[in-house]
C-alpha cells in the first residue's frame, strides 16, 4: 500500500477566509523543519472554485453551494480512483465542506462496505441548509452524508434552487446515504446547536467529550468506540484542528473553540485507531494561517500530528 496525498486547497464552505492556505502553510512547516515528508509521497492537486468567493452569493442558506457540490465531486472521484488502485489517500482540505466528497469516494470505491466514522473536530456539523443559522456548508458535511434534512428543526426556507443543489450534493458518490448514523463516532465534540443536539439525541450518536476522554482514559473510550463501530468493513478517520485546544496551540483555524485536545492527545488518538487495520482514509482540515495569533504554529502542529500519523501506517 502506498500513500498518496490528495491536495485539495478549497475554502469555498467555510465562513472565514484563509483555510485554502492551510496545506501551503503545513508544508512550509515541513521546510522549515528539514523534513521532506512532501517529497516522499505521491500527490494530486484537486481544481478548486475559490475565485467563486468574488462572485454575488445566491444560496444564503447554503453559500456558494454550486460550487461545493462540484469541489466535492473533485475529491470524491480522486479518492475512489486512489482506493481503486491500491494507494491509501491522506486528504489535506481547506475547509471542512470537503469530507463530503472524501465519504462519497470511500462509499463509491467500495459501495458494498459499510464505513466507520471518526469525527475529531469541536463541531457537530449536522447542519442542513433548513436549519443552518450561517449558511457555511463546512458545518453540514456529516448531515449530508447520512442524508439528513432535519426538517423537524427548520428554521430556513432555502427555495427551489438550493433545494436542488442540496440533494444533488447528498448524491454524489452514489445515491442515497454513505453512513449510517450508529457508525458515526466523535471525538472533541463541545460546540454544536439545538438542531444538530437533537439529530445526536434522537440518533444516540456516540461522543466522547475532551474532559472525558481524560476522565476515563483514551484508550477505554477507544475500545468503547470501536465496539460501537466493529461491523463496520473500513474507518475514516477525519480530523478538524478545531479539535485542538486553541489557548495550548494557537487560534489559526476559522472556528476555534478552547479547552480542547493536546497535540499529544490527537496523536494517541491516530496511533491507537491506525492499529485496528480498518482505517482506510485519513482527512486532515480548517488550518487558517491568516488567522493564526502564534506565527504558523496551527501548521507545525498539524504537520507534526501528520507526520507521526504517517509513521504508524508504515509499520503495519
Amino acid at each position: 500500500m502506498k500513500i498518496k496525498i490528495i491536495k485539495n486547497r478549497s475554502d469555498i464552505g467555510a465562513g472565514t477566509r484563509g483555510s485554502d492556505m492551510g496545506i501551503d502553510a503545513i508544508e512550509i512547516a515541513a521546510i522549515n523543519q528539514n523534513n521532506d515528508f512532501f517529497h516522499r509521497y505521491q500527490y494530486v492537486d484537486v481544481k478548486t472554485h475559490n475565485e467563486s468567493i468574488y462572485h454575488k452569493n445566491t444560496n444564503n442558506f447554503a453559500k456558494r453551494i454550486e460550487h461545493v457540490k462540484e469541489q466535492c465531486q473533485r475529491v470524491a472521484d480522486i479518492v475512489k480512483e486512489t482506493i481503486i488502485s491500491g494507494d491509501f489517500p491522506i486528504v489535506l482540505s481547506g475547509d471542512h465542506s470537503s469530507a463530503l466528497g472524501t465519504m462519497s469516494g470511500i462509499k463509491a470505491a467500495n459501495p458494498a462496505k459499510s464505513i466507520g466514522v471518526i469525527w475529531i473536530d469541536a463541531h457537530a456539523d449536522l447542519h442542513s441548509p433548513y436549519t443552518s443559522p450561517s449558511g457555511n456548508i463546512h458545518g453540514m458535511p456529516l448531515a449530508a452524508a447520512l442524508h439528513m434534512d432535519n426538517i423537524a428543526a427548520k428554521i430556513n426556507d432555502p427555495g427551489e434552487i438550493t433545494t436542488k443543489y442540496w440533494d444533488e450534493l447528498k448524491n454524489i458518490g452514489i445515491a442515497g446515504s454513505k453512513i449510517k448514523s450508529s457508525n458515526l463516532v466523535y471525538f472533541g465534540l463541545r460546540d454544536f446547536e439545538s438542531a444538530e443536539k437533537q439529530i445526536i439525541d434522537a440518533h444516540e450518536i456516540l461522543f466522547f467529550e475532551v474532559a472525558e476522554t481524560r476522565e476515563k482514559g483514551l484508550k477505554f473510550c477507544i475500545q468503547e468506540a470501536m465496539t460501537r463501530l466493529e461491523n463496520c468493513d473500513q474507518i475514516y478517520i477525519s480530523f478538524d484542528v478545531d479539535s485542538l485546544d486553541c489557548d495550548r496551540v494557537s487560534y489559526g483555524t476559522g472556528t476555534p473553540v478552547p479547552v480542547g485536545f493536546s497535540s499529544g492527545e490527537i496523536n494517541d488518538l491516530f496511533e491507537l485507531f491506525i492499529t485496528t487495520n480498518k482505517v482506510c482514509c485519513i482527512e486532515l482540515t480548517e488550518v487558517n494561517p491568516l488567522l493564526d495569533n502564534k506565527g504558523n504554529k496551527m501548521a507545525e502542529t498539524a504537520f507534526e500530528i501528520l507526520d507521526d500519523l504517517v509513521k504508524h501506517l508504515s509499520i503495519l
